[in-house]
């Protein structure tokens, strides 16, 4: 391919407006009242898609949010790699710890980024991410470089769990039929260390509810007489842990894969340094599961973690009072092998198990997906270690990724294809926090080295 880095300098301007147009939009897929900016940007990524080359654009009706399907087919006899992305985002929340407004895009110098950063809720996750793959496409089909075919689907649904997916993949087999599937919704180790993510865990996520009196009562005529639903509530979740900070849900670790001395050995090649960690987010020390080093607790061990915790009253100044309920939203990232579905009932049960008398407790499932691992020896790995080669000038590391999309397991099981994870982010963008952001370098270099997959796995399927 010629004049892949030419093309990309000549436009970077245009490439980095149009992603800040885009995340000007609010498309917040868990509260119902973006409904309609959530729709507005279904609208403009087919609108994008048409413009960088598609010849089919469609927005798919769901019960959910819509599905944009695009398509350029150049020869029925060549490869098909279908590129899957989402355009919704993650609330704001906490809205004060932004230093800029969320979606009112800005672009920072910082010490990781001295070329910039854009900093808006969605710029790595995953608006920034999938409109490389947007540009992408257009560097192809303007300079005539495209060598195989290319299919998209464009969610609406990925952070409130993809729940219109699965219908749409069963319904649209043949449509969406492809050799491979990429993904950039993952990151790299590092912004000079280039690495391609092979595992990823799976994922539990559960709201539970603690039931006490009929009503909030008066804490000094009540209190010590009654069960404080709060109270238990703090009692329960810490002892799902203990003092080796392992879980203690019975079944929990059955079906977990244990990796080989030798592959923990190769996985702790990757550069880590743990004081700059520590440094990076402002804490003294880690923790997590004994006998485990940071960089496996969050990739190859399963974690329950609580994600909010709520009840009584919370407003300014005092009110004393024992609340009727008190709730908590809780996760469990899951390793290959342990069923998301299972899980969820072994939670369910053994928490009900331990509640107190006193209380009611309601365990209420959301959302969850399976754990996935796709092999360093397939086309599509060798084809992506090949681009990343080209234009990072070293050789990719793979890497296990302690977060989940849940949907890879499930295209692996519909569609028969394996995915590829080209994720350009860094552990540093604060995706799902304030301040998230997406350097310009990360996200030009990403549309410079996207085509290149395409031309080496073309070349490779032969």
């Amino acid at each position: 391919m010629q004049d892949i880095k030419k093309y990309v300098d000549q436009h970077k301007d245009r490439f980095i407006d149009e992603l800040i147009e885009l995340l000007k939009v609010p498309s917040i897929s868990a509260d119902s009242a973006y409904k309609q900016d959530v729709l507005n940007t279904a609208e403009a990524v087919k609108t994008r898609l048409e413009e960088a080359g598609c010849d089919l654009v469609e927005v798919c009706e769901t019960k959910g949010y819509p599905i944009v399907y695009g398509e350029k087919i150049i020869d029925k006899n060549l490869p098909t790699v279908l590129v899957y992305g989402h355009y919704d985002v993650q609330p704001p929340d906490p809205l004060d710890l932004w230093n800029s407004p969320p979606f009112e895009p800005v672009i920072k110098k910082t010490d990781l980024h001295p070329e910039g950063a854009i900093f808006a809720r969605g710029a790595c996750d995953d608006k920034g991410q999938m409109y490389m793959h947007v540009k992408a496409l257009e560097l192809m089909t303007k300079t005539d470089q495209l060598p195989c075919n290319v299919k998209f689907m464009i969610e609406g649904e990925e952070e409130v769990g993809s729940e219109s997916l699965g219908d749409f993949l069963k319904e649209n087999r043949e449509k969406l039929s492809n050799d491979v599937i990429l993904i950039s919704d993952t990151g790299m180790i590092a912004i000079d260390v280039p690495s391609i993510t092979t595992g990823l865990r799976g994922l539990s996520y559960v709201e539970v509810e603690v039931t006490g009196p009929n009503r909030d009562l008066h804490s000094g005529l009540y209190g010590g007489a009654v069960a404080n639903p709060i109270n238990v509530l703090s009692k329960m979740i810490a002892s799902l842990h203990d003092e080796n900070n392992h879980i203690t849900i019975p079944g929990f670790y059955d079906k977990v894969e244990n990796l080989s001395a030798e592959e923990r050995a190769e996985m702790a090649k990757a550069p880590f340094s743990l004081e700059n960690y520590k440094k990076a987010l402002d804490i003294d020390a880690v923790y997590g599961e004994a006998g485990y080093s940071t960089n496996e607790r969050n990739s190859i061990r399963p974690t329950l973690d609580v994600n909010g915790i709520w009840g009584g009253y919370i407003g300014e100044g005092a009110k004393t009072v024992i609340a009727s309920k008190a709730y908590a939203k809780i996760s469990m990232r899951l390793v290959p092998n342990q069923d998301w579905e299972e899980i969820t009932q072994l939670f369910k049960k053994h928490f009900e198990s331990i509640a107190p008398e006193g209380v009611k407790v309601l365990v209420k499932p959301h959302h969850g997906g399976q754990g996935y691992v796709t092999p360093i020896t397939s086309v599509g790995y060798q084809a992506a270690s090949k681009a990343y080669a080209d234009t990072f000038g070293k050789t990719p590391i793979p890497q296990r990724s302690g977060g989940s999309i849940p949907i890879v397991s499930l295209f692996e099981q519909e569609l028969k294809s394996k995915t590829i994870l080209m994720g350009f982010g860094l552990d540093s963008d604060a995706i799902h926090s304030p301040n998230e952001h997406f350097g310009v370098w990360n996200y030009l270099k990403g549309i410079e080295t996207i085509p290149l997959f395409y031309k080496y796995f073309t070349e490779l399927s032969k």
